[in-house]
This record gives C-alpha cells, sequence and structure tokens, in this order.
C-alpha cells in the first residue's frame, strides 16, 4: 500500500478548505493550552478560565462528580474540580465545550443529541483507554470528541446530508462509504483540519483522518504511527459497544474493524464480556 494514496494534494487541500468552513480556535482552547504546557501549570489559572465561562463551569463539574472521577463526596467549586481532574482533564473540558460551541447553523435537538453521544463516548473511549497499557486516556478522550466534529460541519454545508445518512442506515451502508460516494470530501479530512487549525497534537489529528480506512491496521508505522492507532482502537473498541448497548445501527465502525481493534488491543472474549458491563454501568452513570 503506497502512503500518497492517503496524503492530500494541495489543491486537494485548498479544495476542502474553500468547501467547508474550519471553525477558529477560540482564545479559551489556545489559553488553557499554554497554561497546560509550563513546567509548573498554575491551577488557579486554569479555574479563573474555567470560571468565567458558565458552559466550562457546569462541564468541568459534571465531569469532576462523574463516575469516571467522582469517587468522593460531591463537589460543586469550580477550583476543587480543577483540582480533582488535573490539568490534562481540565484542558479536555475546555476544548469539549469550545468545540460543541463553534458549531451551529443546525436544529438545536440534533447537535444536543449529536454531541451528548460525543461527549459519552470519549467518557467510554478514555474509560477503555485507561485499562489498556500505554493509551493516554486524556488523549483518547480529546480523540474521541474530534473524531466526528466534521459531521455536524458536512450536515451545515450539504443540504442533501441527511438524506444520504438516512439512506446508508436503511441499506446497511457505513457513513464513511456513503461520504466518498456523494460528497467532495469527508468528515475524517475535515476533522483532523480543525486539529490543525486548532494547534491540537498531530497525533490526533492522524488518527481521525484514518480512522474510517478499513486497511487502517495493516498500514506501516510511517503513515499511521501506532499511537494514533491505538487512539483508534479503543474508540471503535467503544462505539461498537455502544450501540449494541443502546440498541443503535453501526454506521461508523462496522465489524471488520470491531473485530480488527480487539486483536490490535488484545482484548478477549472474556475481557470484552467485563468491558461490556462496565460500559453499561458508564452509560446509567451519565443520563443525558
Amino acid at each position: 500500500m503506497q502512503q500518497q494514496k492517503y496524503e492530500l494534494s494541495h489543491e486537494e487541500l485548498q479544495k476542502v478548505m474553500s468547501t467547508i468552513d474550519i471553525p477558529v480556535c477560540p482564545a479559551v482552547v489556545t489559553d488553557a493550552m499554554k497554561e497546560s504546557q509550563k513546567d509548573e501549570p498554575d491551577l488557579k489559572r486554569l479555574a479563573d478560565l474555567v470560571a468565567n465561562d458558565a458552559g466550562l463551569s457546569a462541564a468541568a463539574l459534571k465531569l469532576a462528580n462523574s463516575a469516571l472521577y467522582g469517587n468522593g463526596a460531591k463537589i460543586s467549586s469550580v477550583r476543587k474540580a480543577v483540582e480533582r481532574l488535573g490539568t490534562k482533564n481540565i484542558v479536555c473540558v475546555v476544548v469539549s465545550v469550545a468545540l460543541r460551541s463553534s458549531v451551529s447553523g443546525l436544529p438545536a435537538e440534533w447537535l444536543d443529541d449529536f454531541w451528548k453521544r460525543t461527549t459519552l463516548l470519549a467518557i467510554v473511549a478514555s474509560m477503555i483507554a485507561r485499562r489498556q497499557f500505554g493509551i493516554s486516556p486524556d488523549a483518547a478522550y480529546t480523540y474521541a470528541l474530534f473524531h466526528d466534529a466534521g459531521i455536524p460541519m458536512m450536515m451545515r454545508r450539504f443540504p442533501k446530508y441527511g438524506e444520504i445518512v438516512d439512506n446508508a442506515r436503511r441499506e446497511g451502508k457505513l457513513l464513511a462509504d456513503a461520504e466518498n460516494e456523494f460528497f467532495p470530501c469527508s468528515h475524517p479530512i475535515i476533522g483532523s483540519l480543525v486539529i490543525r487549525n486548532w494547534g491540537l497534537p498531530s497525533i490526533l489529528g492522524q488518527a481521525i483522518r484514518f480512522h474510517h480506512e478499513q486497511d487502517a491496521y495493516d498500514l506501516p508505522d510511517t503513515t499511521l504511527p501506532g499511537g494514533a492507532l491505538s487512539l483508534i482502537a479503543v474508540t471503535q473498541v467503544a462505539e461498537h459497544l455502544m450501540n449494541d448497548i443502546l440498541q443503535e445501527q453501526d454506521l461508523e465502525v462496522g465489524d471488520h474493524l470491531f473485530e480488527k481493534a480487539l486483536a490490535y488491543l488484545g482484548i478477549s472474549a472474556h475481557d470484552l464480556e467485563d468491558l461490556q458491563h462496565r460500559v453499561e454501568t458508564a452509560i446509567e452513570s451519565n443520563p443525558n
């Protein structure tokens, strides 16, 4: 498999950029990332950034009191939420809220459902990453948030996008295949460009770019580094299990990539059963 198959030419890149409105990185994300990258991040500074925004405050408190982190007493202070979550997780909160706020112009109910499910998937992917060696839970959380971020941007840009998605659901076709058939770009490409524009780690962009490729697990490390593939794998397992538990049709992963992800992560049948129980618990403890 030749690497150039997956590379966008300058002309193709310009075509995508002129077709889709890629959101600009909000200042609060830049500020939070700069603070987090210091040798000694100032938690008070991060807490102030979060406290100045009602949406950020609510999201931080919700995550701090969730099953992932809320093993102690419930808290209501943003500063205590920041202390409980730590620097990396607070940056995840800032990025997720900013991403959600960056997309508008679509029916409010559809957007609300989309982001609720995306946030739940990020929590589940992070939980699975915690049970794997060498996979960063906060990176998995951020990747899961962004990996489908191109979908609402496609929905906003192309009036028939929703119709194509519905047809794919009826025909049992994967979303990526439908996009490639009908549109000049796909949500993985758009998502990877958002990562680049927002100055987030390039490994996230690589993972997003390749997460629908059927041969992703066979690509050389020079094309898709193992760290990026690990993020793809934990999220594909999370998404497939969520679809089963919620009895929703799988438009994203499919059986082939799910089996590849399980093999890549070394998850046995017994491990999978235990993991499914944990995912069910996470879903029950994070109602919409």
